[in-house]
């Protein structure tokens, strides 16, 4: 694990009363829930770019793929 930093984020007073009453530890909270949000932010990122390249790939059609693929193996 990197160098930790610390965040900070404004609750009500009843929230936290009941945060300490329940035994919830708020720093394990949070950092699962960011974890959790970075993943979830991070697989949206990816379908978006899938499917940006997706819409460009479909316009190369089938022989062109073909003659790339035969270039290719001859090259080597």
């Amino acid at each position: 694990m990197g160098k930790m930093i610390t965040i900070s984020a404004k609750i009500s007073e009843d929230l936290k009363r009941k945060i300490d009453e329940l035994g919830i530890s708020p720093s394990e909270v949070i950092r699962r829930a960011l974890e959790e949000e970075v993943r979830r932010r991070t697989r949206e990122l990816l379908k978006e770019r899938l499917e940006e390249v997706s819409s460009i790939l479909s316009k190369v059609g089938k022989e062109e793929w073909v003659k790339s693929i035969r270039e290719t193996r001859e090259e080597r």
